[in-house]
């Protein structure tokens, strides 16, 4: 239990009382809840949180992702997309999920992800390819569209 100090400015909290906080988009969805949070050790600001979503199943958002912290929750500023989450075509038909994330090496940005479909198969699409990202990634395509891909 964080215990506010004598002299301690307003707004300052300590960071161990943000762990265990639900994480949840402007839709409602929950993604799980905050591990840690990570600090840039030369600026001293949030640099990202580690969500937990159970068992072995953690992933990392950058500050880009996080609009506010409230008294019970991590407010997200927009949906994050991660791997092993269901994959969809523009009518909702079943694709398979996420099973990799390729990023920009320095600015973190996505710029693809790997998708597993069937039992050993795989395709990588760019990010352009996604329409929407919440409990699933849907993609700008069909499903025939997507066994026809190189």
């Amino acid at each position: 239990m964080s215990v506010k100090l004598e002299g301690m400015p307003d707004k300052l909290i300590t960071a161990d009382s943000f762990t265990g906080k639900k994480v949840i988009d402007r839709e409602g969805i929950e993604y799980g809840k905050v591990k840690h949070i990570h600090i840039n050790q030369d600026t001293l600001t949030v640099s990202g949180v580690t969500i937990h979503q159970g068992f072995n199943k953690d992933f990392f958002l950058s500050k880009d992702y996080i609009d506010k912290f409230s008294e019970e929750t991590l407010l997200l500023s927009r949906p994050p997309i991660r791997t092993r989450i269901l994959v969809v075509d523009i009518d909702g038909h079943k694709i398979g999920k996420v099973k990799r994330l390729h990023r920009h090496p320095d600015t973190n940005e996505l710029e693809s992800i790997e998708i597993s479909y069937g039992l050993m198969h795989s395709k990588i699409l760019s990010k352009s390819e996604i329409w929407g990202i919440g409990e699933k990634v849907i993609l700008r395509m069909t499903k025939e569209e997507f066994k026809n891909l190189e």
